[in-house]
């Protein structure tokens, strides 16, 4: 069937092609972006003549899954999509508290104070990264220390 080694690399080749783009989604190449805007409205469809479906605060960060025009199609940390306009987000690094209740301490490990007791789904900045631990600032200007079990 093959007649040479470069015939039968081509075809592996191909093969390789063909099962990745068959198994990944575009999905598997979201983009992750977060708010810039104080409060974004999310839309249930591409355009502001769509329903806002919620609020969201600066640094929600938002995965994106789809563009259409000025339009970002995203899924947050629990999984919702909705709609933003490209002028209310950008490339910051931010997280979200993904549990009930979440410490942020003054340095990066338990043994250091806890400052702030926050519950799920607050955005925060990422300043800086240190093995498991994340410093963070909120919008207010809060900032500490956060395990990055505790976060999306």
């Amino acid at each position: 069937m093959f007649h040479n080694a470069k015939t039968l690399l081509t075809f592996k080749i191909i093969l390789l092609l063909i099962a990745f783009f068959a198994f990944y989604t575009k999905d598997a190449f979201a983009e992750r972006m977060a708010v810039t805007d104080s409060i974004a409205n999310i839309r249930s469809g591409p355009g502001t003549k769509n329903s806002i479906i919620w609020k969201v605060e600066k640094n929600h960060p938002l995965e994106i899954i789809e563009k259409k025009g000025s339009w970002y199609h995203f899924r947050d940390f629990e999984n919702d999509k909705g709609w933003i306009h490209k002028s209310l987000i950008g490339k910051i690094k931010t997280v979200i508290t993904k549990k009930e209740k979440c410490n942020i301490r003054t340095g990066p490990g338990t043994r250091y104070e806890i400052i702030l007791n926050v519950e799920k789904g607050i955005p925060f900045k990422v300043l800086k990264r240190q093995e498991e631990w994340i410093k963070i600032r909120h919008a207010d200007g809060d900032q500490g220390w956060i395990h990055n079990s505790l976060v999306w």
